[in-house]
């Protein structure tokens, strides 16, 4: 009986590149997830910063139609951000003339570890 030979080299030429190809793009994926995640913490802390300056500003909106705020221009801040709320009166009670919520920008003028070309 005659025995056909079976080569495996290539075979497992082509099992070795499907395997470092995967173990490739299972490191991008977990990094890029990983990215992802802190970018979208970012974001979260930001909303909740300006969430909180908007209850900030409510409040006070509130307070000055009950009579206890008696300050028509207010000011609150929280980690860089600021929210300026000035009130004017409209009949019996205060409307907003100004809610204005802003961050102080800082340029970012260097590149990190980016070589300059020296």
């Amino acid at each position: 009986m005659n025995r056909i030979p079976i080569r495996l080299g290539p075979l497992a030429l082509l099992l070795t590149v499907i395997s470092i190809c995967m173990t490739t793009l299972g490191v991008l994926s977990t990094a890029d997830a990983g990215a992802d995640m802190r970018l979208a913490q970012r974001y979260a802390d930001t909303v909740r910063i300006r969430y909180e300056l908007e209850e900030d500003g409510q409040k006070y909106l509130r307070d000055a139609d009950k009579g206890t705020e008696t300050d028509t221009e207010k000011t609150f801040e929280r980690e860089g951000y600021t929210l300026t709320v000035s009130l004017k009166r409209d009949g019996g009670s205060y409307v907003p003339e100004l809610w204005k919520l802003r961050r102080e920008w800082e340029e970012h003028t260097g590149i990190d570890d980016l070589w300059q070309g020296d």
